[in-house]
């Protein structure tokens, strides 16, 4: 899918540039300007990002960029595997109360369920919220509604915060127009103190100003602004998998049966990921008789 994303935007390019090229456009002077309005634009937009946000932002933005290609971080057999540890963690509580709990969400590592599951036991963002919860369960803050609340407002933040790299790109993106009429103006003005030249040097000078204007607006819509989109796309897909943790959680509060709360766990996962009924049932079925005694 990234690899499809990356093309997307090649296929841009090559359309612009080769469409200017069939009807005539002279490529030497645009190869000639190109690279400086690259420089100008390209740094400018770098330097606005470094100089209104944090070093984490900055961090995080650049590092957004490998899901680009990367994609989702969550397939069909990770939220399997979610969904088969939720439904051993409500299925004890059920059984057996908090305190059998007890020695799989105080300590994690030591879990022979999360040690069964070693992705989910490395994700300590995933660890941490089926722990948190099951934690607050056992203390007896059963308020079905209230869990579901809070589950909810810190799932917007953690969604707020994974977004920050793509609203920064966006930013971006909306702001690299402006800055490509800015190395118009400057060309413009380069032009305007050359005014003894031929009019051939000058339309060539001219020329090169509107080369910003240009990469300006491609490099704003045609690159920077689907990457954010592609980025923002694929963090609202591994959200879901949160989503999948609450919805399993509350409905265990509801006190339904392990089974539904799971079923209806099953219905949050993204359609190109959900595991049949059956399927899912199987995949519990095996993991029941793996010894998870301490």
């Amino acid at each position: 899918m990234g690899l499809l994303n990356v093309g997307g935007v090649a296929f841009v390019l090559a359309c612009v540039f080769g469409m200017y090229i069939i009807t005539g456009g002279a490529l030497l002077p645009l190869l000639w300007a190109m690279p400086f309005g690259f420089i100008t634009i390209g740094g400018a937009s770098v330097g606005i990002l470094a100089a209104g946000n944090s070093r984490n932002v900055i961090e995080q933005t650049f590092h957004d960029l490998k899901k680009v290609t990367a994609g989702s971080r969550f397939h069909k057999m990770d939220y399997v595997d979610l969904l088969c540890l939720l439904f051993f963690l409500v299925k004890l509580d059920a059984a057996k109360g908090a305190l059998a709990l007890e020695g799989h969400i105080e300590d994690a590592g030591l879990s022979p369920a999360f040690q069964y599951f070693p992705k989910i036991l490395a994700n300590r963002t995933v660890t941490a919220m089926v722990c948190d919860y099951l934690r607050i369960v056992g203390l007896n803050a059963d308020d079905p509604y209230q869990i579901e609340d809070l589950m909810a407002r810190e799932l917007k933040k953690i969604l707020h915060e994974q977004l920050r790299g793509a609203r920064e790109l966006r930013n971006m993106a909306d702001g690299m127009p402006a800055l490509g009429i800015v190395v118009a103006v400057l060309g413009v003005m380069k032009a305007m103190g050359h005014m003894g030249q031929p009019p051939a040097a000058l339309g060539a000078m001219i020329a090169d100003a509107l080369v910003g204007t240009f990469l300006g607006v491609l490099l704003a819509y045609g690159v920077v602004a689907p990457i954010a989109n592609r980025i923002t796309a694929v963090v609202e897909e591994d959200a879901k998998y949160f989503e999948v943790i609450r919805a399993v959680l509350v409905a265990h509060l509801h006190r339904n049966a392990p089974e539904v709360s799971v079923e209806m766990g099953r219905k949050m996962v993204p359609s190109e990921y959900m595991p049949a009924y059956l399927e899912l049932e199987e995949h519990i079925d095996s993991f029941r008789f793996i010894d998870l005694r301490r």
